[in-house]
C-alpha cells in the first residue's frame, strides 16, 4: 500500500497550479480565476499532506464557492480537477435535500457513495497492476482444459512416462501459440467460475443500508463459495478467468483502507444548486425552514464529522467541498453564516460570449465539433465546418442565451443538433459525398426562422 501511496503523492507533487491550469485550459475554456482558485485548493492538498504530523491535522481545505449561470463551467472545472489528481468526485444536488424522505438521510449517503467510488477507484488500479500476472494464470487454466496434465499410470515405464510428458509439452506449446495468436478465440470451452453461496436476494431491516450495513454482501461472504460449469467461447472464457484470477490476487483490506485514505485526504464533492437551499433575504419573514434545514443538515459533513460506511468510519474533516450556484435571486450572505464561514473561496464566473462559443467549439479536446465529426465518420462521412459556419453558430448561441434564457454553452447542444438533424437521420440511407462541407449560409438557412420566432426558440434551441 505504501507504494500506492508514493505513486498519488508524486502525480500530486507534479501537479503545480499552472500545471493543473494548462490541463483545465484543455477542455474549459475561460474562467481564469476559478480555475486559479481551484488550482491553488488542490496543490494545498498535497502541501498539507508533506507537513508536519503535529500541525497537519489543523490545516482545514478551502471550500470554495463558484458563483456564475448555468452551462460556464462550474461542473466541468470540478470534474476534471478530480480526474486530474485521481480522486473520488461525486456531485449532488442541494435541492435533491429538501425532497420528502431525503432530509439528513443524503447528506450522509453522499460521503458513502464518495468511499464506494473510491473503492472501484483503487481496485481498478489494482487489478491493472496484476493483468499481466492474471492472463498469464488464465491462459494456462485454459490450457489445462484444453490438454489436461499427463496422469502417471501405477505401473508405468519411466522411459515411456518421459517420452509421453514431452509429447504433451509439445502440444501445450502449440496449442499456446495458436491461442495467443487468437486462432482459437471461436472455439467453445466448458470451465469452472467461482459464484457465491447465496442464490438469492437478502433484505435487511429498513435504514441499515443508510447505515452502511450491506446484509446482502455480508450473507455472501459468510457462505461457502462454490463453483459451476460455463460454457462460452475462448475468447469470452479468457476474460472471465483473468477476472477471477485478478481478484484473487488483490488484497481487498488493503484496497479498501487505501480508498478510505484517499478520500479522507483527496476526495472532493460538488454540492450543486446551493442557491436553492439559500435563504432569500427579500423575504420579509426570513429564510425558509426546510431550506435552513438542508444547510444544517451539510453543515457537520462540511466542518467535519465522521460517517458509518460498510468499509468502516470516514471523517470528513478534509474532504474537499467545492459548492455552486447561479445565485439570481438569492446570496451567498442569505447561507446560515456558519455554512458560510466553511467556503472561504468565493470565485465569480463570467456569462460567456460569442468568442468563446467560437473556442467552446473547436478548441477543447472534447469540442463539440469533434465529438459530431467522429459520430459521422463512423458512417463513413468527413464532416467539415468553415470559419463561417462556427462563427454563424456562435452567434446563433450567444443571441438566443440573451433573447430566451442563458443556458452558457449547453446552447450549443441544442443548435448543433438542430442543425445537423437532417444529416445525421439521412446519412445511413442516403450515402451521400465522402466529404459533407457545412457552411454559414447552410447555418442561416436551417436556423434563421427559428431563431426569429421568439416562441419557436423557447421550444426547439
Amino acid at each position: 500500500m505504501k507504494n500506492n501511496n508514493n505513486n498519488f503523492d508524486s502525480l500530486m507533487k507534479n501537479l503545480t497550479p499552472a500545471q493543473i491550469v494548462k490541463e483545465l485550459d484543455k477542455y474549459i475554456i475561460g474562467q481564469d480565476e476559478a480555475k486559479r482558485a481551484v488550482a491553488i485548493a488542490l496543490r494545498n492538498r498535497w502541501r498539507r499532506r508533506q507537513v508536519d504530523e503535529e500541525i497537519k491535522d489543523e490545516i482545514m481545505p478551502n471550500n470554495i464557492i463558484l458563483i456564475g449561470p448555468t452551462g460556464v463551467g462550474k461542473t466541468e472545472i470540478a470534474r476534471r480537477l478530480a480526474k486530474l489528481a485521481g480522486a473520488p468526485f461525486i456531485k449532488v444536488e442541494a435541492s435533491k435535500f429538501t425532497e420528502v424522505g431525503y432530509v439528513g438521510r443524503d447528506v450522509e449517503a453522499m460521503i458513502r457513495d464518495l468511499v464506494d467510488l473510491g473503492v472501484n477507484m483503487v481496485r481498478s488500479e489494482r487489478t491493472e497492476a496484476v493483468k499481466e500476472k492474471a492472463e498469464a494464470m488464465a491462459e494456462e487454466k485454459i490450457l489445462d482444459t484444453l490438454i489436461p496434465p499427463v496422469k502417471k499410470p501405477a505401473t508405468a515405464n519411466e522411459n515411456d512416462e518421459d517420452i509421453e510428458a514431452l509429447q504433451n509439452e509439445k502440444t501445450r506449446e502449440w496449442m499456446r501459440k495458436k491461442l495467443r495468436a487468437g486462432e482459437l478465440d471461436d472455439k467453445m470451452i466448458e470451465f469452472d467460475v467461482t459464484s457465491g453461496g447465496v442464490g438469492m436476494q437478502v433484505f435487511g431491516p429498513v435504514g441499515l443500508d443508510d447505515m452502511g450495513i450491506n446484509i446482502q454482501e455480508i450473507m455472501s461472504n459468510m457462505m461457502p463459495k462454490k463453483k459451476k460449469k460455463r460454457k462460452t467461447s475462448i475468447k469470452d472464457a479468457r476474460r472471465l478467468i483473468t477476472q477471477e484470477e485478478a481478484q484473487k490476487l488483490i488484497d481487498m483490506d488493503a484496497v479498501q483502507n487505501e480508498a478510505i485514505k484517499r478520500t479522507q485526504e483527496s476526495g472532493i464533492v460538488f454540492i450543486d444548486e446551493i442557491d436553492k437551499v439559500a435563504g432569500n433575504s427579500s423575504k420579509s419573514n426570513g429564510p425558509d425552514v426546510s431550506r435552513e434545514g438542508v444547510q444544517r443538515d451539510l453543515l457537520p459533513i462540511v466542518e467535519g464529522s465522521t460517517v458509518s460506511t460498510k468499509y468502516g468510519p470516514v471523517k470528513t474533516d478534509h474532504i474537499l467541498f467545492i459548492a455552486a450556484g447561479a445565485f439570481h435571486i438569492a446570496k451567498p450572505s442569505d447561507l446560515v453564516p456558519e455554512l458560510q464561514g466553511r467556503f472561504p473561496i468565493r470565485v465569480e464566473l463570467s456569462s460567456l460570449t460569442q468568442e468563446d462559443f467560437v473556442k467552446i467549439l473547436t478548441v477543447p479536446h472534447n469540442a463539440l465539433l469533434k465529438q459530431y465529426t467522429a459520430l459521422l465518420k463512423t458512417e463513413g462521412v468527413e464532416l467539415k465546418f468553415n470559419s463561417s459556419a462556427i462563427n454563424e453558430i456562435a452567434a446563433t448561441a450567444a443571441h438566443v442565451n440573451e433573447e430566451v434564457e442563458n443556458i452558457g454553452a449547453r446552447r450549443l447542444h441544442t443548435i448543433l443538433t438542430t442543425l445537423l438533424e437532417d444529416i445525421l437521420f439521412e446519412v445511413p440511407d442516403k450515402k451521400p459525398a465522402n466529404t459533407v462541407q457545412i457552411t454559414g449560409k447552410m447555418v442561416k438557412e436551417k436556423l434563421d426562422s427559428i431563431v426569429k420566432d421568439r416562441d419557436l426558440s423557447k421550444y426547439i434551441l
